[in-house]
C-alpha cells in the first residue's frame, strides 16, 4: 500500500530526525500498509486479522483511519510530477492503499492498475468515487503480478517509502527485477524512500512524535538494528480513550544500494531528487525520489 506524506516526526528527546514510518516522505512515510502483523488497540488481535496476518497485517489495521490521518490524496507536487512521468500510461503503483495516488491520476485519464496485499485497504479504495476506473490487484508488491503476463507500463510506482516494508534484501531486489519485467523499453520506475535514519542513543531505541492535536497523539517507538539495517516499529496512537498498537518492520536501503539493484535488474539510474519540486538530491536531504528508466527507448 502505499503513504502518504505529513508532518515530519520529531523524537521525545533529540534533535529533529528521519523516521521510518507512515506519515509523509518528509519522515519516512507510512504507507507501510503491506506489511507486518498488528492488531488496532489495545485489543487482542481478532480472527480476521490473524488470518490475513504477514504484509497484509499493517494495511488492515489501519484502513479505517489512514486518510483521516495522512489525507484522502497525495500532494498536488507529487500528482502533478508522476503525470508528467506518465505521459499516456498505462501506469502501475506499487502498494496502492486508499488510492491516494491511483484515484487522482485515473481522474486525469491514464490507465492506472494498483497492487495491494491488504483486502482492508482495498475496500476503502473501492469505496471512493472514480475507483471503478483502476484495476486492483490483490497480492505482493514484489511480484508485480497484475494476473496478466503479456501487461506492460510506462511508469511503476512505488512512493511513501513502500519499498521499505520489503523486510529483505532479496525481496527487494526481486521486486527491481519484476518491475525491469513490467516497464515498456524506456519505462520509468519511480521510488520514494527516507534517505536518512534516526539519530539514535546507544540502545538504538528511540521515541518520535508524530502528531499532537486535541484529540489525539501520534506516536513511534523505534528499536534499530544497524548492522541488518533494519528497524521495527511501533506506531502508538492515543485517541478519545483508546490506544492503537501498529507493528511495522522495514528494511532501509541507502541509494548506492538502490542503485545496484536497479542495474541487476537492468534498469538505470535516470535523475534523483529530495523532494517532489524536483529539487537535487545532496547529502543533507531527508527524502530520496529516485527515477530510474529501462533501456531502449527513443533516446539510446
Amino acid at each position: 500500500m502505499s503513504v502518504p506524506r505529513g508532518r515530519r516526526p520529531r523524537p521525545a528527546s533529540a534533535p529533529a530526525a528521519v523516521l521510518p514510518g507512515p506519515f509523509p516522505s518528509q519522515a519516512w512515510s507510512l504507507s507501510f500498509m503491506c506489511s507486518a502483523g498488528g492488531a488496532p488497540y489495545s485489543e487482542p488481535m481478532t480472527k480476521k486479522q490473524s488470518v490475513t496476518g504477514g504484509k497484509a497485517a499493517y494495511g488492515d489495521g489501519i484502513a479505517d483511519v489512514f486518510d483521516a490521518w495522512y489525507g484522502v490524496e497525495s500532494s498536488d507536487e507529487c500528482l502533478t510530477t508522476l503525470r508528467k512521468l506518465a505521459g499516456d500510461g498505462p501506469v502501475l503503483e506499487l502498494g496502492v492503499g486508499t488510492g491516494r495516488v491511483a484515484v487522482p491520476l485515473a481522474a486525469s485519464g491514464l490507465q492506472v492498475t494498483g497492487i495491494d496485499a491488504s483486502p482492508e485497504m482495498i475496500e476503502q479504495l473501492r469505496a471512493k468515487p472514480g475507483s471503478e476506473r483502476i484495476t486492483v490487484v490483490q497480492g505482493d508488491l514484489a511480484d508485480a503480478d497484475v494476473g496478466d503476463e503479456e501487461a506492460r507500463f510506462s511508469l511503476i510506482t512505488c512512493v511513501d517509502n513502500t519499498l521499505f516494508l520489503l523486510e529483505s534484501q532479496e525481496e527487494q531486489v526481486r521486486c527491481f527485477r519484476n518491475v525491469a519485467r513490467r516497464l515498456t523499453p524506456g519505462g520509468l520506475f519511480v521510488i520514494e524512500v527516507p534517505a536518512r535514519v534516526p539519530r539514535m542513543d546507544e540502545d538504538e531505541h528511540g521515541v518520535f512524535v508524530e502528531s499532537v492535536s486535541a484529540d489525539r497523539v501520534g506516536l513511534w517507538i523505534v528499536d534499530h538494528n544497524r548492522a541488518e539495517q533494519r528497524m521495527f516499529m511501533q506506531q502508538v496512537s492515543f485517541e478519545n480513550g483508546s490506544v492503537r498498537l501498529l507493528p511495522v518492520p522495514v528494511r532501509y536501503a541507502w541509494p548506492a544500494e538502490l542503485d545496484l539493484m536497479a542495474q541487476m535488474a537492468g534498469l538505470r539510474l535516470r535523475e534523483r531528487w529530495s523532494d517532489w519540486d524536483r529539487t537535487p538530491f545532496s547529502s543533507t536531504s531527508v527524502v530520496n525520489i529516485s527515477v530510474y528508466e529501462k533501456p531502449g527507448g527513443g533516446d539510446d
